[in-house]
Order: structure tokens, then C-alpha cells, then sequence
């Protein structure tokens, strides 16, 4: 005869706590594919950007992204980042990073600001823009000669006062234009020509060449002297030997002293 069996002992919290654990595991992993599968809006790059050349509102387009821990810019910050320069180099297509903007101009650094107050045809229609690098030319003052006498600089007409000046700032955005009567820019240029660009700026005989990407600036500045308007070279009125003397612009030779005999009598 079999002995009688004790009865189970049921434990209802034990088995309340199973399924607890059980759902919650669910739900962990469900979270973590959501999250890992959650998108937010970054900011890419469309276009490229030169280092040391502000970020243009145009260059900035808006990206899905997973928000895996990877560094980005919100979208919602690219007004802020539209008055930021690029640091580096930014190609089309990156993702944007805090490393790769900059609240300065660093390529100015180093340099002095100058106004300018240019009218048509002293500056190209477009291009423009904070971070591009331009020539500054004097010009004439339009009453036929050259432009020392106005420009109150010294320098000829065509003559280069700064090489490679960099452009920090315009009067309105898209190339800085207001409309037909001209274009208030500011460019930092070296200390030592300063004074130059100043004196020709103060007599709006200042003219702007853009330099395209990629192309190296004229070498020197302010030292260039072009011909004169006859074509003639300039006189050779300095202080310095000229080189040979025309013939027939010897001195005179001095007449010889006759020369005396020894003495052969009286003594």
C-alpha cells in the first residue's frame, strides 16, 4: 500500500515574479531595436566649403541618421552654424561635426581689417563671400593720369597693393551686392600693406580681383610699377648709377701742365 503523498506547495508569487521578468526582457529588447533604429535630423553637406570660408546656408542639407552615439549637428542648429567658418576643408556628403566650424576666421588671424567702399566695376558681380581670397588694385582717378595724385597712395594705375587680401565681411549676404550703387567689403590684409590700401580706399581708387580656388595669389604687392601711359620708361632721375654714359658726355680732359726741364743753367 503506497504511502500517502504530501500535498504541493503552490506559490503564486513565485510564479507572478516569472512572468514579470519574462515580460520585461521583452520589453528591454524591444527597446533597444527602437533605439537602435531611431532616426534624427543631422546636417550634411552639399556643396564644398573651403577652410577659413563661412558656411553658407546653401551648402546645408538635412539628414536622417540613427542616433547611435555617433557625432552630429542638429538640423535645428544650421542658422547658428550659418554664421560659423569652416575649419577644415568640408566635402559633399560629410556629416557635420563641432570640430569642422569655427567661430573665427582663423586664415585672418595675424592681419588687420580695412574698409572699402567700392562702385560697379570696381569688383566682380558675384563670388564675393567671407573666406575668399582677392587682389587689390589701384585705379585711376578717371582725369587721364595716373592714380598717385587721387589715390594719395603713391602707386600707379594696375599697381598691386595687397596680393592676397581675404575677404571677412560684405554689406548684405549673396555676394554682398546692393544693387547698382556699389559694395561697402572689408579684407584683412598683412600690417605691412596697410598703409597703402588705406590711403587708395580713403579715395575709392581701389579695385577687387577675385582669386578662384585653387589658384595662387600674384606675388608681392604694392611694389608693381607699370609703364608709363607714352610707353616710355621712367627717367632715370634717382640717386643711383644709370648704367653707361652716352658717348660724348665725358668730362672734358684737363689740359696738361708743360713739363720743365731740368734746370741746365743759371746754376
Amino acid at each position: 500500500q503506497r504511502l500517502p503523498s504530501a500535498p504541493r506547495e503552490r506559490r503564486p508569487a513565485l510564479a507572478a515574479l516569472a512572468v514579470l521578468l519574462v515580460l520585461g526582457g521583452a520589453l528591454a529588447s524591444a527597446y533597444l531595436v527602437m533605439a537602435s533604429g531611431q532616426r534624427v535630423s543631422a546636417i550634411r553637406i552639399a556643396q564644398p566649403v573651403a577652410a577659413g570660408q563661412r558656411i553658407p546656408l546653401s551648402a546645408l542639407r538635412e539628414v536622417q541618421v540613427g542616433d547611435t552615439g555617433i557625432e552630429y549637428i542638429a538640423w535645428s542648429e544650421r542658422a547658428k552654424v550659418a554664421q560659423t567658418f569652416a575649419a577644415v576643408p568640408l566635402v559633399r556628403g560629410a556629416l557635420l561635426t563641432n570640430a569642422m566650424v569655427s567661430r573665427t576666421n582663423g586664415a585672418a588671424q595675424g592681419r588687420m581689417i580695412v574698409g572699402l567702399s567700392l562702385k560697379p566695376g570696381q569688383f566682380p558681380a558675384r563670388g564675393l563671400e567671407s573666406g575668399k581670397h582677392v587682389s587689390l588694385y589701384a585705379v585711376s582717378g578717371g582725369n587721364g593720369g595716373n592714380g598717385g595724385g587721387n589715390g594719395g597712395a603713391g602707386s600707379r594705375a594696375g599697381a598691386v597693393l595687397a596680393p592676397d587680401a581675404i575677404v571677412v565681411g560684405a554689406s548684405s549676404g549673396g555676394g554682398g551686392r546692393l544693387g547698382s550703387d556699389g559694395l561697402s567689403l572689408d579684407v584683412a590684409v598683412p600690417p605691412g600693406q596697410v598703409a597703402q590700401v588705406t590711403q587708395a580706399a580713403s579715395s575709392g581708387l581701389v579695385a577687387v580681383a577675385l582669386i578662384p580656388d585653387g589658384t595662387q595669389p600674384q606675388a608681392g604687392g604694392g611694389t608693381d610699377v607699370p609703364p608709363s601711359p607714352n610707353g616710355e620708361a621712367p627717367s632715370g632721375t634717382g640717386d643711383g648709377p644709370s648704367g653707361n654714359a652716352p658717348s660724348g658726355s665725358a668730362s672734358p680732359r684737363q689740359p696738361e701742365r708743360p713739363k720743365r726741364s731740368p734746370g741746365t743753367g743759371g746754376g
